[in-house]
């Protein structure tokens, strides 16, 4: 059976990552920086000595990289690396910062764009993170940096991905960037199969490679 990785799981599960991992054929491991929602490895992204090398099929990231400083994002697209075996893959989902900034660039930075099960959000709570959150003091939801697409798919190719599939979404409520990024050598119509089974239900916007 093949395993993937959930990282920064929070208290997610498999029926909250995508349709291709919620299937009985995939084995869930959960990572989390916070041992209260009961990973089965207590570790970060910049740090998981605890999986082995080339030992899972995939992973699965969340609005994650957001929460790294800049300069700690390619730190974590290595371990991403590291753990993958050599045909493995991450899928990888994070905020849409052009998008958002379009909203701020019409002055609407404190308006709420859509509502989630947390409450509004506006766009400077995808900016910066959730402020109800971070005011009851969970700085783990501090938001560091950012990505477009352009930028995560140069990033996930300049740390060593071979190939990546993109995805934006910039409407309500969603506002987000995914991608699919292969390890090793991968066939454009097998990229974008994969693509098809782990993204939200449309195509993706851009293929791109390391050549």
């Amino acid at each position: 059976m093949p395993t993937f990785l959930h990282v920064g799981c929070g208290a997610k599960h498999k029926d909250q990552t995508t349709r291709g991992f919620n299937t009985p054929e995939w084995h869930e491991l959960r990572l989390d920086i916070d041992p209260s929602v009961a990973p089965d490895v207590v570790g970060t992204m910049t740090d998981m000595a605890e999986v082995a090398d080339a030992s899972v099929d995939a992973i699965f990231s969340s609005h994650n990289l957001e929460h790294l400083e800049a300069h700690e994002v390619p730190v974590a697209l290595q371990e991403f690396r590291r753990v993958l075996k050599p045909d493995g893959f991450a899928v990888i989902t994070c905020p849409d910062l052009q998008s958002v900034c379009a909203l701020v660039a019409e002055g609407k930075l404190l308006e709420p764009c859509y509502t989630a099960p947390a409450g509004p959000i506006a766009p400077i709570d995808i900016l910066y993170g959730h402020r109800p959150a971070l005011a009851r003091g969970n700085r783990y939801m501090a938001h560091r940096c950012g990505f477009t697409q352009a930028v995560l798919t140069h990033t996930l190719l300049a740390v060593g991905f071979t190939h990546v599939a993109a995805l934006r979404r910039g409407v309500a409520p969603y506002f987000d960037l995914w991608a699919l990024a292969s390890k090793g050598p991968m066939e454009e119509a097998a990229l974008r199969a994969l693509a098809a089974q782990h993204f939200p239900l449309a195509a993706p916007e851009r293929a791109a490679d390391a050549s």
